[in-house]
């Protein structure tokens, strides 16, 4: 007989939300030029957590100054300084991790299980491990003296709003580079309370900005003429734009954007353990991950077999309250979000899949999405081949692995994708084959701050983390004589 789960709700009272949040230029808090600004709610209740402000051009004018102007004593500081910042920053990370994942989990709607023993860890990780870079940037393979470019703006998702913020900014100050960051509009407040981490550290003023708004502010900082590196996560769609506006520009830019990622289990998988791959790999975080395996390709002689399994191990997870511990599926991220997931869905079953859910009550408030499987999917439904961006799953069979490789690569996209065997030469020539820029075998969604990530075709183009997410930011160094800006 299953047992009952008793509720183990995280308390929400080690996190003090203001009423109010400005932007934060200069090293201080300020109202944004034209008064205006937006609220940011709970997707898992739909209360409103605070307000902020909406950051206009004339704002994005401040802090793009605001940033150059420090560029010139935080650049010239030897890299064993700038480290102390950034060990400093990570410490405090550390320090604050439980309210940071309290407030991330209230602000985005993912579990507070993984906010605390997924997000926060990492992104004290890339601090850490960038500020290790920073007096060793001349071995870093980018030539003997390497140079930071000016002024970073960098534009950030709302599925992992903290870590995404820590892999632009850790790179970036490290290398000596100054940031104007704008977080997404539905989760502003982890970067907010990021802007209160850098003042708890002493970084000088103007070394970090951050611009709270809508898509108009980043459309702004992407545009604005002193500028000199872009840095963007988020869709294909606005990647795209992004590359239109910086084309004929000398601008550096970096993009990671949607994946379609194919999950392949062949038969001699170790089945329970590809089960929890393929779990994780769809359900962690509802599905707002661009790298999620949202196209499980198994081979036929196993594809009962493993359904069976999986059908089982879905109907054990709980979807509920992000802040209970208990909790493996949260909130949808926004209204909008859940309109795009339920009509992709709908999409699935006019098309002719069969879609599948287990049984499970989901809250009367706020914006849920019941784990989904659909099976009889063919590479021409557009649940096989468009983003969704939540916990949805397409499942497709194949014979040989050459099919397995020609169904997985038949995407616009190139983020990631997994393999499931016992072979370790079929691994590599699977690994060999698959046009993604992540590959993991028995296992996914590993991350590590010390292994580059992105992708390739429509899934962006650059690599951050590493010794790779280090070049973004470099320029390698003048001849003699030559003044660099």
């Amino acid at each position: 007989m299953a047992f009952e789960y008793a509720p183990a709700p995280e308390s929400r009272a080690v996190v003090e939300i203001a009423p109010t949040y400005g932007l934060f230029i200069d090293g201080e808090f300020v109202d944004s030029s034209d008064g205006n600004r937006n609220k940011t709610v709970s997707p898992a209740t739909e209360e409103v957590l605070a307000e902020y402000a909406q950051a206009n051009a004339a704002d994005v004018d401040r802090a793009v100054a605001a940033a150059r102007k420090a560029f010139v004593t935080w650049s010239a500081l030897p890299g064993a300084e700038r480290a102390k910042y950034l060990f400093r920053i990570a410490r405090i990370i550390q320090e604050r991790s439980r309210e940071l994942a309290v407030l991330e989990t209230l602000d985005n709607g993912k579990p507070i299980r993984e906010s605390r023993d997924a997000d926060l860890p990492q992104v004290a990780a890339h601090f850490f491990y960038y500020a290790g870079w920073a007096d060793k940037l001349e071995h870093a393979g980018y030539g003997p003296n390497p140079r930071p470019l000016g002024v970073a703006g960098q534009v950030i998702p709302w599925n992992f709003p903290l870590l995404m913020l820590a892999w632009k900014v850790a790179p970036a100050l490290a290398t000596g580079n100054t940031v104007v960051l704008k977080p997404a509009e539905t989760t502003p407040l982890s970067a907010l309370f990021f802007a209160d981490i850098c003042r708890q550290a002493g970084l000088p003023k103007g070394v970090v900005n951050i611009l709270t708004g809508d898509g108009s502010t980043g459309a702004a900082l992407v545009a604005h003429p002193d500028v000199n590196k872009v840095a963007f996560t988020g869709s294909t769609e606005v990647g795209k734009a992004i590359a239109r506006t910086v084309a004929g520009t000398d601008k550096k830019v970096t993009l990671e954007l949607g994946g379609k990622a194919a999950n392949i289990v062949f038969d001699d998988a170790p089945l329970d353990q590809a089960v929890e791959g393929v779990v994780n790999g769809i359900f962690f975080n509802q599905g707002h991950v661009c790298c999620a395996g949202s196209r499980l390709l198994v081979q036929e002689s196993v594809a009962d077999e493993l359904l069976t399994a999986l059908k089982r191990r879905m109907r054990t997870l709980r979807v509920g309250d992000p802040l209970d511990k208990n909790t493996d599926i949260g909130a949808i991220n926004s209204a909008e979000q859940l309109a795009r997931i339920t009509a992709l869905a709908d999409a699935g079953e006019a098309e002719g899949a069969e879609r599948w859910s287990p049984e499970c009550a989901l809250p009367t408030s706020g914006y849920w999405f019941a784990p989904t499987l659909f099976t009889g999917v063919t590479q021409a439904h557009r649940i096989a081949r468009e983003e969704i961006f939540g916990p949805v799953l397409s499942v497709l069979t194949f014979r040989t692995p050459e099919e397995a490789v020609a169904k997985a690569n038949n995407t616009p996209y190139g983020l990631s994708a997994g393999i499931w065997t016992e072979k370790g030469s079929r691994m590599l020539w699977m690994a060999n084959k698959l046009r993604a820029g992540v590959v993991w075998s028995n296992t996914f969604n590993k991350f590590d701050p010390t292994s580059p990530f992105g992708g390739y075709k429509e899934s962006g183009h650059g690599r951050e983390g590493g010794r790779h997410g280090l070049a973004a930011y470099l320029t390698p160094s003048t001849p003699k004589g030559e003044h660099h800006g």
